[in-house]
């Protein structure tokens, strides 16, 4: 698995990058503006506004994605009884659910169960990671290792970003955050680059200005045009964008105006409540993104991960680098998380927008049963055959346990949950229609949920 940096769709531009875009010119400022456009997506955005085809729900979900896949029996579903090769190093704790135990680096979620559903039945066959595309996508044959197309499936967020837009038109509708590699995220695919997850790593560097260059010189129409009129040959020969029309210009307007700005601006958030979340990378990623659906947008993805391969939570064992194993890999990561979420859904519940909020966490896949696997002695491999995840908010019904695995965790004992399901609840909540559709090249339909149904129980 390669670490290796990964291409955009906007390297036509050839931006001057040192670990991102640098900004030092006027045209390498243009630049910059049209690739963040392209992920913003609102130029078609607008367009599908204007043509009264967007639909404003007023809805959010923020998505943890746990990269790498988090073991279920040393997080939501732990088998206390069983050997230690099964059960791993970990002890499980009571929670406020009667009956319910889940590992004891988890203590604060633990603390507030009741506000969270834990669904331990999922059924992960097919997903792998480096790219991560079927739980995120919730189509099976997403796997870009064995087939071609699967990068053309469309994520979650670039659906309700077509579909919904975002909730305020200032706002970019599907941002992704903290992104060490674009393997890590789900992409727009057949719908479009425009509907491209947003980059919030180079936000700052979108909207700062180079010296000398005032956002009204930015946003003279004469010199904006004259300055497009040198890009738009390289832009039309890309076929990465069209023709910068007048939706194209209001797009660019909603970059240079300041909601997004301000909200990508953790400054501009209370020191308490900045000091609630804590310095940590993740926490104050959530922080954003709490901001994020706050000021307007509808989808945003945290990467939970600290380094560009397969992912952080990849606990193969101490032996495999830079993964880790349960105990050196894992234990370090379930006091952050623990803190990130419970804060996160806290934070939202006070703000009185828990209810229209989804937060949910998830990975590829569960891990092994038996520890030690690939010649370690701490390590659990991949296990794409049944895994955890949780959820908090959307107005749905908590405080309790959807499913089951077998003793051993090893398999699905009892409900079933599919990526369909998970994407149908998705979708249920952000009051996107569960029979729409969108066409691939050769202009075939095709349905955004194939076979799911909403989870009945959280309903």
């Amino acid at each position: 698995m390669s670490s290796a940096n990964h291409g955009h769709a906007f390297t036509f531009m050839n931006p001057r990058a040192r670990d991102g875009v640098v900004v030092r010119s006027r045209r390498s400022v243009l630049k910059t503006s049209l690739a963040g456009l392209g992920g913003l997506s609102l130029p078609g955005l607008i367009k599908l506004r204007a043509e009264g085809k967007a639909i404003k729900s007023g809805k959010s979900v923020i998505l943890l994605w746990m990269t790498g896949g988090p073991s279920h029996i040393d997080t939501w579903d732990p088998k206390p009884d069983r050997p230690i090769e099964n059960r791993g190093p970990f002890k499980a704790i009571q929670t406020k659910l009667p009956g319910v135990r889940i590992c004891e680096f988890l203590p604060k979620q633990a603390a507030m169960l009741d506000q969270f559903t834990l669904i331990r039945s999922v059924d992960c066959r097919f997903s792998n990671h480096e790219p991560n595309m079927v739980m995120q996508t919730a189509n099976l044959a997403n796997e870009p290792r064995t087939n071609p197309k699967a990068k053309m499936y469309p994520s979650f967020g670039s659906i309700i970003a077509k579909h919904n837009g975002a909730n305020h038109p200032a706002m970019p509708p599907y941002v992704a955050l903290n992104m060490k590699s674009r393997s890590h995220v789900a992409w727009g695919g057949y719908l479009g680059t425009q509907y491209d997850p947003f980059d919030g790593n180079n936000a700052t560097k979108l909207f700062r200005l180079p010296k000398g260059l005032s956002m009204e010189r930015m946003q003279s129409r004469q010199t904006l045009s004259r300055q497009m009129d040198g890009l738009r040959a390289e832009i039309d020969a890309s076929g990465m964008m069209g023709a910068m029309d007048a939706f194209g210009q209001k797009a660019f307007d909603i970059v240079a105006g300041g909601r997004a700005q301000e909200a990508f601006d953790l400054e501009q958030e209370p020191k308490d409540v900045r000091n609630r979340y804590g310095d940590h990378d993740w926490a104050q990623q959530a922080l954003l993104a709490r901001r994020l659906v706050e000021r307007g947008s509808s989808f945003v993805t945290i990467d939970l991960s600290n380094h560009s391969a397969s992912g952080t939570w990849d606990n193969h064992g101490d032996n495999i680098p830079p993964y880790g194993g349960i105990w050196n890999g894992l234990r370090p990561l379930l006091p952050v998380f623990d803190h990130v979420i419970t804060t996160l859904v806290s934070d939202l519940r006070e703000r009185g927008m828990i209810d229209d909020t989804l937060v949910i966490a998830m990975g590829e896949f569960g891990r092994t049963p038996t520890i030690g696997t690939q010649g370690s002695t701490d390590g659990r491999n991949h296990w794409p055959v049944v895994m955890s995840l949780c959820m908090a908010g959307g107005g749905f019904r908590h405080g309790q346990v959807i499913g089951a695995s077998t003793k051993d965790g090893a398999e699905i004992a009892e409900r079933p949950v599919t990526p369909s399901d998970l994407a149908a609840t998705i979708y249920h909540h952000m009051g996107v229609p569960l029979d729409a559709t969108y066409t691939d090249h050769q202009g075939r339909p095709n349905f955004i949920v194939d076979g799911g149904r909403p989870i009945t129980e959280l309903i």
